[in-house]
């Protein structure tokens, strides 16, 4: 089952979601993936996720970015990494009248 990296947060925002630990990952099988699904309420916008990393959960890198041009109809994109990171979390940008919800599945 998927984690909500991001669960779903409306438009006008611009911060980090919550990092969250990946405990007693298998070295041998590194893969995440990360989708993004959004829309706007009302005309049209761009949403910008930067999908974040860690080993320590303090200094945070971008390895990845989902950008969703956004309509009144639900648009998806997605990212995979193979890397063995402890910590994620999604610094994002989001429009006015835009809601987004970030998975992750590890």
């Amino acid at each position: 089952m998927a984690t909500k990296l991001l669960p779903a947060t409306a438009g006008a925002a611009i911060g980090n979601g919550p990092a969250i630990q990946i405990k007693g990952t298998d070295t041998a099988f590194n893969y995440r993936t990360f989708q993004a699904v959004g829309q706007m309420s009302a005309a049209t916008g761009t949403a910008t996720m930067l999908i974040q990393a860690s080993n320590d959960g303090v200094n945070f890198l971008t390895v990845g970015t989902i950008t969703l041009s956004l309509t009144t109809t639900t648009s998806s994109d997605g990212i995979a990494i193979a890397a063995a990171w402890e910590w994620y979390r999604v610094n994002y940008n989001i429009p006015a009248n835009g809601t987004v919800t970030v998975y992750m599945k590890a």
